[in-house]
């Protein structure tokens, strides 16, 4: 199993293994700048990244976690996430200074209250586009998070109810298209398939 910078690292499977190895990988990573070591989980919609996500920051002492459904302007925000991403976390990260962001409320369909991110030693950001575009290069390291279609739609509706059922079609739309033109499955440093959560 590797996780260094080789982009064909090999799908890992069993969670205790995935999350051992994805710690061992943020431990060994060198980063940029003077704040936390950053750690990115993308994917698409219901492929498991939450719960990655969790399990890695209880392996890494209970690290942060920023979730860009906090970040994305309702259902057509995706790509318009990564710049408010980049502004408002990742790089106050990578200075050193506390990063804050406003939550995304999905009932009222605006921006609401300010949230600062706890100092760590590790911040993981986890959510779709989040190692893309610009935002790749400040990640010590990626992960990318898939599992097939049907199963990631399943997780997702039971995860987020019926509201989601008539976005999520034009959601898997728009992952495609950020993903097809940025390839972060290929530039992860670790690939997790057809997670079992």
């Amino acid at each position: 199993m590797t996780t260094d910078d080789d982009p064909t690292s090999p799908a890992l499977t069993g969670g205790g293994a995935r999350t051992v190895a994805l710690a061992h990988a943020a431990h060994r990573r060198r980063h940029r700048g003077h704040g936390p070591i950053l750690v990115g989980i993308d994917g698409p919609a219901g492929a498991g990244k939450s719960t990655v996500a969790e399990r890695v920051a209880a392996a890494l002492d209970d690290a942060p976690i920023v979730r860009m459904d906090d970040l994305y302007a309702g259902w057509g925000g995706l790509a318009a996430s990564i710049p408010r991403l980049i502004r408002w976390v990742l790089s106050p990260a990578e200075h050193g200074r506390i990063p804050r962001y406003r939550r995304y409320d999905w009932h009222g369909g605006g921006y609401a209250e300010w949230r600062a991110v706890r100092r760590h030693r590790y911040l993981i950001v986890e959510g779709a586009g989040s190692t893309c575009g610009p935002a790749r290069e400040y990640f010590a390291v990626r992960v990318f998070v898939d599992a097939d279609p049907d199963e990631r739609m399943r997780r997702a509706l039971r995860r987020d109810g019926e509201m989601f059922r008539p976005h999520w079609a034009d959601w898997a739309r728009q992952e495609a298209a950020l993903f097809g033109a940025d390839r972060p499955r290929r530039a992860a440093h670790v690939l997790i398939l057809n997670n079992i959560v």
